[in-house]
């Protein structure tokens, strides 16, 4: 066997490799979401809802004793400040619409990577069919992320379409080794990027939240039902601060 021919080979056998562990690790990270995601509504339905019932009463109390002191400014700041802490409860909750983020700001450097992109990639360039689809789905992701003034992701985009495995052309073996090793390396970013959401993912408050729920609970504990205990308790003395306020605002 000729040299490059044992290099393809090992070319291969490393490529199956790093094929079979971006796998696993993208399907550990689309396991982790999906369990994310169904905690947060579990964890929504129980004490999230009940963190914003707590919010909106203290937000209430709040107004009443800013409607009793109108001339104190720290006052009047502690009833704003319970108002907008109750409104983004509502809106982490998905109980009110959450108010729309600002258009992203589009500076000259994305101006500048998108009109490289665009010229690098646009589908008028392509000599066979095969190459116009790849083209097009490129743009595609460039589109968005000029859409969202993601210059970051734009940089990444470029790079990939410059060492993308499929625009080598040819079966001789020279063409299938620089394919193997551009797609060796495709593969080594994506692990990577697996790898890194990963950890990011489990950086978040929600994350920790999650383990040591589950933590507590794998020992027989009940850390949510006694949340929601101790939040009904809570809501129901702000009900009679509420109350009792309101009526010495009557007097």
């Amino acid at each position: 066997m000729l040299p490059e021919e044992q290099e393809l080979t090992r070319l291969d056998a490393e490529q199956a490799e790093l094929e079979e562990q971006v796998a696993s690790k993208e399907f550990e990270l689309e396991t982790l979401k999906i369990e994310l995601s169904q905690f947060q509504y579990r964890y929504y339905q129980g004490p999230g809802r009940l963190y914003v019932e707590l919010d909106e009463w203290d937000a209430r109390i709040a107004m009443v004793e800013a409607g009793q002191h109108p001339d104190d400014v720290d006052v009047q700041i502690k009833a704003k400040t319970a108002q907008e802490q109750a409104q983004r409860s509502a809106e982490e909750a998905g109980i009110v619409e959450r108010t729309p983020p600002p258009p992203p700001e589009i500076t000259p450097e994305t101006k500048q990577a998108f009109r490289q992109a665009a010229k690098l990639m646009h589908p008028d360039r392509a000599t066979t069919d095969e190459e116009r689809e790849r083209r097009n789905v490129m743009m595609a992701k460039v589109n968005r992320a000029y859409e969202n003034g993601d210059l970051a992701t734009i940089g990444k985009l470029i790079v990939e379409f410059g060492q993308d495995p499929e625009a080598i052309k040819g079966d001789d073996i020279g063409a299938r080794m620089i394919k193997a090793i551009r797609r060796t390396a495709q593969l080594r970013r994506r692990l990577l990027e697996a790898e890194q959401e990963i950890a990011k993912q489990k950086q978040h408050e929600l994350y920790e939240l999650m383990s040591t729920i589950h933590e507590t609970e794998a020992m027989g504990g009940d850390p949510i039902g006694d949340l929601v205990q101790e939040l009904l308790r809570q809501i129901s003395e702000r009900k009679i601060q509420f109350d009792i306020l309101r009526q010495c605002s009557n007097c």
